[in-house]
């Protein structure tokens, strides 16, 4: 089984960025502990902090992997185009937040990807991904 995480942007700064909000913890160290977990899983890991790249990688996975877990950070919520590659693939797609958005700023409510998504996924910390995981097995 091949899954592949996208995480979008300042996601590259988990571990820096408000920790009160994202924890201390890389993102690179989590995927460790999560490749651990899951040995039988080919589980890739790709960032970016640039919308084009997203969706480039997003349809470059969208029709041979398993699975797609995305977090397309603050791009969620203003991205018709990340959302229209969700919909334009046959992998199913889980998307994920690492805080619950909907107890954030009232913009975070808005997905342009929920709709087009098998499953979302939020606000249970970096397990998030981990549930999202578990979620294609």
């Amino acid at each position: 089984m091949q899954i592949i995480i996208i995480n979008g942007p300042n996601l590259n700064l988990l571990g820096k960025r408000e920790p009160e909000v994202y924890g201390n913890q890389t993102f690179e160290d989590y995927f460790d502990t999560l490749k651990s977990k899951f040995p039988a899983i080919a589980l890739t890991y790709y960032q970016s902090n640039v919308e084009g790249e997203l969706i480039s990688k997003i349809q470059e996975y969208g029709f041979t992997a398993d699975g797609i877990i995305l977090n397309a950070g603050a791009y969620t919520h203003t991205s018709i185009g990340i959302g229209d590659a969700v919909k334009a693939i046959s992998t199913p797609v889980i998307e994920v937040h690492i805080s619950n958005t909907f107890s954030r700023e009232t913009f975070r409510h808005q997905s342009y990807i929920s709709g087009n998504a098998s499953g979302v996924v939020l606000g249970f910390g970096l397990k998030s991904y981990e549930l999202a995981v578990r979620s294609f097995l």
